[in-house]
């Protein structure tokens, strides 16, 4: 297997991760559940921008729209 292919497979696959971790909070109803999810997302976006997977500032704009969705969920 190629390199690029490998580095393909990889990538497609940190992306799902991360599409799901973002799918599974958003479909959080209450504050405490989506707070623990929220650490875990960010954390997943923040490695994903670090290994050049999604842009830094695409990662910025998904952090800041989560935490903004996350502080207006009611306890």
């Amino acid at each position: 297997m190629k390199t690029s292919q490998a580095e393909r497979m990889r990538n497609r696959g940190f992306r799902s991760r991360m599409s799901r971790v973002i799918k599974e909070l958003r479909a959080c109803t209450n504050r405490a559940d989506a707070d623990r999810k929220l650490k875990n997302a960010i954390s997943i976006i923040d490695k994903a921008a670090q290994r050049n997977i999604i842009h830094k500032n695409k990662a910025a704009n998904d952090k800041s729209k989560l935490t903004i969705f996350t502080s207006r969920l009611s306890e």
